[in-house]
């Protein structure tokens, strides 16, 4: 039974719990259960669970199917999703993840249920969508936008975008870091690996991540400790083949795939000299809080994104050749190195906790269950048609 000022929160449109996927996954999990311990009633909609529980740290699951086509598996479950909420008792709040979803928000209005959209990354900019893919992630986001009661941003970055092509707010809601403090070495053996003794990628294989130009640079340089490539390439083959080329012939490079293992990762993230960040598009990426929390120095791509959510601390590329010198700098400096990753932990620990995180969310429920929306003011927004793009390195604050 919910009493006092406790809410039902809704949370549409990710495969739920427990998280075994992604950052959407992790946020709905690690927010959920926390809004749960203070007695919120806390709805996920999941799919392709291997439990069929349905109670889940404290949050109500419900399990429902969706179309087995991976164009359409996600928008299929939401609209099961979505009707299936509009049949039962109304929530205070629904929190719909994935711009993608933005075509469901009319039937949450249609049963007079306020919707917070998170918009994610610049989806659009991805290069494993064609051109309709593309279209409809553009499109999706002007819907969303003329049809939430409110758009959640995850980095000041994402909160620019819309600020520019649509003018309307946005709530900047975060991500949380899990800090590792300590993690056991052993599991290292089974990749004939040492503490501190060697270099990590751990992403998908799309252009975007910049996973072959990491390659590139490492291989031009005279780095001694290996580079450990975690990841594969669910869209790209031709791609795959560029970083398999590209590593064709180093020993000192290797490729082991994708690694499911979460403790596994834990190590490889804990235990590396430096994680090497390519991701370009997104805002705050999950990833590279997995590595600051694990107090480790970070080679980050040069967007804006990255050198916020790191507030500066690392080494910055945007060609092989600067990733080769941050490669050298990381082994030939290793009292900076060591310093670099302890700096990242202690922001992590502070700039990026969950509690804050819930803390946000819990605020922005309270807010639409009260009536609060932006829907007035932005049902009838616009694309500007000056394309935005993100601040240069040249503009940002350099270390």
């Amino acid at each position: 039974m919910i009493k006092g000022n406790a809410l039902t929160i809704a949370m549409v449109g990710t495969r739920g719990v427990p998280a075994a996927y992604g950052g959407f996954e992790t946020a709905v999990e690690e927010v959920g259960r926390r809004l749960a311990d203070r007695g919120h009633d806390v709805v996920v909609y999941t799919r392709g669970s291997k439990s069929r529980e349905k109670k889940y740290l404290g949050m109500r699951v419900v399990h429902l199917p969706a179309v087995p086509v991976k164009q359409i598996e996600t928008l299929s479950h939401t609209g099961f999703s979505a009707l299936h909420l509009i049949f039962r008792r109304r929530p205070h709040a629904a929190f719909v993840f994935n711009a993608a979803n933005s075509p469901f928000l009319p039937l949450f209005r249609l049963r007079r249920v306020p919707t917070a959209l998170h918009m994610d990354g610049l989806e659009w900019r991805r290069s494993k969508w064609g051109p309709r893919g593309k279209a409809y992630y553009r499109w999706a986001e002007q819907f969303g936008v003329r049809t939430g009661d409110a758009l959640i941003a995850d980095a000041p970055g994402i909160a620019d975008y819309y600020t520019h092509q649509f003018d309307v707010p946005t709530e900047m809601i975060r991500y949380g870091a899990p800090i590792l403090d300590a993690v056991a070495d052993a599991r290292l053996d089974e990749l004939d690996l040492s503490p501190g003794g060697y270099h990590l990628i751990v992403a998908r294989f799309e252009p975007e991540n910049h996973v072959l130009e990491i390659v590139e640079g490492f291989r031009r340089s005279s780095a001694t400790l290996p580079l450990v490539v975690v990841g594969a390439a669910p869209y790209s083959n031709k791609y795959t083949e560029q970083i398999q080329q590209a590593a064709q012939g180093d020993e000192r490079i290797r490729l082991v795939g994708g690694v499911y293992d979460q403790e596994l990762l834990d190590a490889l993230y804990f235990h590396a000299l430096t994680y090497d960040h390519g991701h370009s598009v997104g805002g705050t990426n999950p990833s590279l809080l997995r590595a600051m929390g694990a107090g480790t120095a970070t080679i980050a791509f040069d967007v804006p994104f990255n050198r916020e959510v790191l507030d500066g601390d690392g080494w910055f590329f945007t060609t092989p050749e600067e990733v080769a010198s941050a490669f050298e700098s990381s082994e030939s400096e290793p009292e900076r190195t060591r310093a670099l990753g302890d700096r990242a932990r202690v922001r992590a620990s502070s700039a990026f906790r969950w509690d804050n995180v819930a803390d946000a969310y819990e605020g922005l429920a309270r807010k639409l269950a009260s009536g609060v929306s932006v829907h007035p003011v932005a049902r009838r927004a616009k694309r500007r048609r000056h394309e935005w793009e993100p601040l240069t390195a040249s503009e940002s604050t350099a270390t």
